[in-house]
Parts: C-alpha cells; sequence; structure tokens
C-alpha cells in the first residue's frame, strides 16, 4: 500500500454511516477509525472512547481554543461534534490508514485544511429508505426525526463536493468499496 493517508466519510442523516464504520472496525484492523468527540448525550449500548469521546459544553468549547479539534460542528442546531487533532496525526504518523466518519460542516473543514485527503460521500439507495432507516431507529422524536430530515435535504446536495461516492445499499458490499477507495484489498466473505 502506499503512503497511508486520511479518508474522510461523510453524507446525510441516516444512511449508515455508523454501521458502515463499524464493520469496518470490526472486519478491518488495518484501518485506524477516528473516534469523535460529542457534546451529545450516550445513546444506549455507546461507550465513552469506543463510539465517541462524550464531553461537557464546557470540555468541548476549551479543545476548540485550544486548537485541538481537526474540524468541528454544530450538528442538527444543537449538539457539537469534532475530530481529536492530536489523535488523527498520532495514528497517521505510525504509518495507519486513517478514517473519520464525520458530518459534511466536518469534511468541509478537512478539506480546507488537509486537501490532500480521500473524501467519500455515503448515499443512501433512496430518499425513502433513508426515511425508514431514521424513523426505525427510533432514537430521536418526531420532531427531531423532521429537522434531521430538513438537514439531510441539504446535505445530498453536496455530494459533487466528494471524490467518490459509496452507494450503502449493503453495508458488507459498502465498506468493502469503502476500503478498496482507502487502497485496502477488500476481504472475500
Amino acid at each position: 500500500m502506499s503512503q497511508p493517508r486520511l479518508t474522510v466519510l461523510a453524507g446525510p442523516t441516516a444512511v449508515g454511516k455508523g454501521t458502515v464504520s463499524t464493520y469496518i472496525r470490526d472486519n478491518y484492523p488495518e484501518v485506524w477509525l477516528s473516534v469523535s468527540a460529542t457534546t451529545r448525550a450516550p445513546r444506549p449500548g455507546e461507550e465513552n472512547g469506543v463510539h465517541y469521546f462524550f464531553v461537557t459544553t464546557e470540555e468541548f468549547d476549551e479543545l476548540v481554543a485550544e486548537g485541538q479539534m481537526l474540524e468541528w460542528a454544530v450538528v442538527h442546531g444543537h449538539n457539537r461534534y469534532g475530530t481529536l487533532r492530536r489523535t488523527v496525526e498520532a495514528a497517521m504518523a505510525d504509518g495507519k490508514s486513517v478514517l473519520l466518519e464525520i458530518d459534511l460542516q466536518g469534511a468541509r473543514q478537512v478539506k480546507e485544511s488537509m486537501p490532500e485527503a480521500n473524501f467519500v460521500f455515503l448515499a443512501p439507495p433512496s430518499w425513502d429508505e433513508m426515511v425508514r432507516r431514521l424513523v426505525g431507529r427510533g432514537t430521536e422524536t418526531p420532531e427531531e426525526q423532521q429537522q434531521r430530515l430538513e438537514t439531510a435535504k441539504l446535505e445530498l446536495a453536496a455530494e459533487s463536493e466528494f471524490n467518490h461516492t459509496v452507494i450503502n445499499d449493503d453495508v458488507q458490499r459498502a465498506a468493502a468499496e469503502l476500503v478498496s477507495l482507502m487502497g485496502i484489498s477488500p476481504r472475500q466473505r
């Protein structure tokens, strides 16, 4: 494989970014998956330091003020998410292929500071399927779902800003395509 590089995975809400990333983490140990910091509360089953670094609003403000975030954004008008610069830079220095699963705002920030990164847009097979996934996961109120769908319309329009598009019609297939775009040979399962 050539020089390890940073791959940024972004896409609309409920497209399955977390599901694809988890599949990659579980099946492709050669990929280093960045863990984001967030001010939102953990969902059932999420562990601090594994799924996210759960921090207070004050702690997040401190990280931003100290320039410790590679990117960060307010998502769905409420919670903040961001990537700790030091963890990504350390992984790349160790020769690892790094995958960042982030939102569109964050991807745009990374593009400004690291335009050489590989930017991959994860798209749903259809709008109806994306709505079904969002409603089906049952983690948001109807009002939150509506807000996320409004955001998703804007996010879908940004697909042309990315180097590649992967359709998430099947998690295993989408993950294999993504790691292939990272320069890693996908495994036959």
